[in-house]
């Protein structure tokens, strides 16, 4: 008996296209639907009605949830930006509409409402944190057994899918960067705790100087909460210490062009200025002046592969058995002006 599976690899697409293409579900090209059905007819594929029944009772949308942050422009941020825009992307290719949907900070989502109400086939959760309304909620999701996925965090001892990248060798090729060039204070500016990818950040810059053999130095340790405005605050309390300062890596490229920003409104030179490392390789990146260097995260490579993998998956019920997602991608140190020891500050 031919499986939608067959009918899937003879078309080149996934199971979820042949699926809609068959029920004739969300939007999708005229290409794939003629490529589809004449797979399905070659091999003499029907649907079961049971089968059938379900799929008729899903949405063709793929849901996004995002931390809802007033005042802030999420869309703007090269990290939103470059995940939705590699989630767009596979959805558009599977004839999937997205669902943004925001989750109030405070307040932990009704993620399993949003299946039993049909508003989604799957979803991926972004901005996701340690605490444990959100921990509680995620659980459930897993235990109903929906298709849902995490990007760029990370719950230990859970098994929750997740798409993430590499930040323990991110931070440390970034430290690395520095040490190598002779500085031996470095100071970190990381993000909140409560992010895996923070924690994970600072686990890398705190193998970096053990291997160098530099103990850790606590005053030499900053938070910010991943804005620009964060970095430009942080600066006035780096500031006092700049002499026991050669280098600072920051946990993404938003905080390090806030912290020169600040550095500079309070009369720093660029004489004066410590190297500086950033985090993402956002578009910024290359316009501060001096260039930013900065870790590059391939985040639309993770939406992309978020999408890709939750689509696939039946959201079945308690019952629903599915091989745990588990995707990390490396990361890569793009070297440009910002991190480059000048002579007077060596000396």
């Amino acid at each position: 008996m031919t499986s939608r599976k067959e009918v899937a690899e003879l078309a080149g697409v996934s199971e979820a296209t042949v699926s809609r293409v068959l029920n004739n579900v969300g939007p999708l090209k005229e290409e794939t639907k003629l490529r589809v059905l004449a797979a399905a007819t070659k091999l003499g594929y029907t649907p079961s009605s049971i089968a059938r029944s379900f799929a008729l009772r899903r949405s063709g949308n793929l849901g996004v949830v995002m931390p809802y942050l007033p005042k802030a422009r999420l869309f703007s941020a090269y990290y939103f930006s470059e995940i939705l825009s590699g989630i767009g992307s596979k959805a558009r290719e599977e004839g999937y509409d997205l669902l943004m949907l925001f989750r109030d900070a405070n307040e932990p989502m009704d993620y399993c409402g949003l299946f039993r109400m049909r508003k989604v086939d799957a979803c991926i959760v972004l901005g996701a944190k340690e605490e444990p309304g959100e921990l509680a909620a995620l659980r459930l999701l897993k235990e109903e057994g929906h298709a849902f996925c995490l990007i760029n965090q990370h719950f230990e001892g859970e098994s929750f899918h997740e798409v993430d990248a590499d930040h323990v060798e991110g931070s440390w090729q970034a430290v690395t960067h520095l040490l190598e060039q002779g500085c031996t204070r470095i100071a970190f500016l990381n993000g909140p705790e409560a992010y895996s990818n923070s924690r994970d950040r600072m686990r890398g810059y705190t193998r970096a100087l053990t291997e160098a053999g530099i103990a850790l130095d606590p005053t030499l340790q900053f938070e910010g909460n991943f804005s620009r405005r964060s970095g430009v605050a942080v600066a006035k309390e780096m500031v006092t210490r700049l002499e026991q300062i050669d280098a600072i890596v920051a946990a993404n490229d938003r905080m390090a062009i806030g912290l020169q920003q600040g550095l500079r409104e309070l009369g720093v030179t660029a004489e004066r200025m410590p190297a500086i490392v950033g985090y993402d390789d956002s578009d910024a990146a290359e316009l501060t002046t001096p260039a930013l260097s900065s870790v590059r995260v391939p985040f639309y490579r993770l939406g992309e592969l978020a999408a890709a993998k939750v689509l696939e998956m039946p959201d079945g019920g308690p019952e629903a058995s599915v091989q745990k997602v588990r995707i990390k991608l490396p990361t890569e140190l793009i070297i440009r002006a910002s991190s480059q020891i000048k002579k007077s500050r060596r000396n």
